[in-house]
């Protein structure tokens, strides 16, 4: 990632003792450590975000691949049918008969709830 060679990585480490210091290197090591383990996960989630992303992508184009592929098998379907049968075939659902002339059902208002009497809440 950072292409860092061993003759890097120990000039590092003498600078790290010498401003550091030998007390407080391991206590700087672990909070270095710390932070390189947040820094992988947060980029761990951030890679699985973007590769779920990609997979919807995806699945959109094969989606619209596979319905444009099942329109034209409809399409060649239904030409050889009327061809053969001479006659239109209906290729898509049927059609849905809504009367015109019956006005919409009105809607009955909600049931009462039960409320309590004066006298009832006097006895308890």
């Amino acid at each position: 990632m950072f292409d860092i060679g061993a003759a890097e990585l120990l000039v590092i480490l003498i600078v790290a003792v010498l401003v550091i210091g030998p007390k407080d290197m391991p206590l700087a090591m672990r909070t270095a450590g710390r932070w390189i383990g947040k820094v992988r996960r947060v980029s761990a989630h951030f890679r699985t975000g973007i590769d779920a992303m990609v997979r919807e992508a995806e699945l959109e184009d094969m989606e619209k691949k596979w319905r444009a592929q099942n329109e034209e098998i409809m399409r060649r379907t239904a030409h050889l049918a009327e061809t053969e049968q001479g006659a239109p075939v209906m290729t898509g659902p049927p059609p849905v008969e809504v009367p015109v002339d019956e006005p919409p059902a009105a809607a009955s208002p909600p049931p009462a709830l039960p409320t309590a009497s004066p006298e009832s809440e006097k006895n308890v």
